[in-house]
């Protein structure tokens, strides 16, 4: 019986949090309200309020959660590609391509947005632990590229003058300014695109001559 209510809870937390997430991405996080949220997943006040303190409290929770998606679907992809490889290059290589074909195959065609930039965009609304743990999910895509870099280039010297850790941030640019081109355009292929223009640049930096 106890397994019986954990579960409801759980499954009652996650609706909650997957349409807060929809809306937040939809619309932001000032005009996504606790009462739609209630009423659209039919939960009761004194429901969302068990889940959750307050809006605040259920902000921390949304970012959580998408850093730990996100995490672990970049993890899956390189294991994907580094089992394939042994290569540092050609991994990263065969990395990307796995990121487009993710991409491209997403349910409905167009990616959701970003968490992370959207909470930046409206910062103002959030505590300084939130800011500070939004801050964090960005380093934490440097750093994870930054390595990958690295040890790309003690294999391969890069062919240019490149900056590693700007190189890295470059991922992160790249896919949040292509959820905005390809939802401001309405082109669901752009972004598989853009990650596939970054693999040819990547290949053309560092391959050997």
């Amino acid at each position: 019986m106890l397994e019986k209510v954990a579960t409801r809870k759980v499954s009652a937390r996650e609706r909650l949090l997957d349409e807060a997430e929809a809306s937040v991405l939809r619309k932001g996080f000032a005009a996504t309200s606790i009462d739609e949220l209630i009423a659209a997943t039919g939960i009761s006040k004194s429901g969302f309020f068990y889940h959750f303190s307050d809006k605040n409290d259920l902000a921390k929770a949304l970012l959580v959660r998408f850093i730990e998606t996100d995490k672990r679907i970049l993890d899956e992809l390189f294991e994907r590609a580094d089992a394939l490889n042994e290569d540092p290059l050609h991994g990263f290589l065969v990395f990307l391509k796995f990121f487009a074909e993710m991409l491209a195959e997403l349910p409905g065609g167009a990616h959701p947005g970003c968490l992370v930039a959207s909470y930046c965009y409206q910062e103002q609304l959030f505590s300084r632990d939130i800011r500070e743990l939004n801050r964090s999910a960005v380093l934490a895509w440097r750093e994870r590229f930054h390595a990958r870099f690295l040890r790309i280039a003690e294999r391969y010297p890069p062919r240019m003058d490149l900056d590693l850790r700007d190189l890295a941030d470059m991922a992160s640019a790249l896919v949040d300014g292509s959820i905005t081109l390809s939802k401001t355009l309405r082109d669901p292929a752009l972004m598989p695109k853009q990650v596939m223009l970054y693999r040819a640049f990547i290949r053309a930096a560092f391959a050997p001559g």
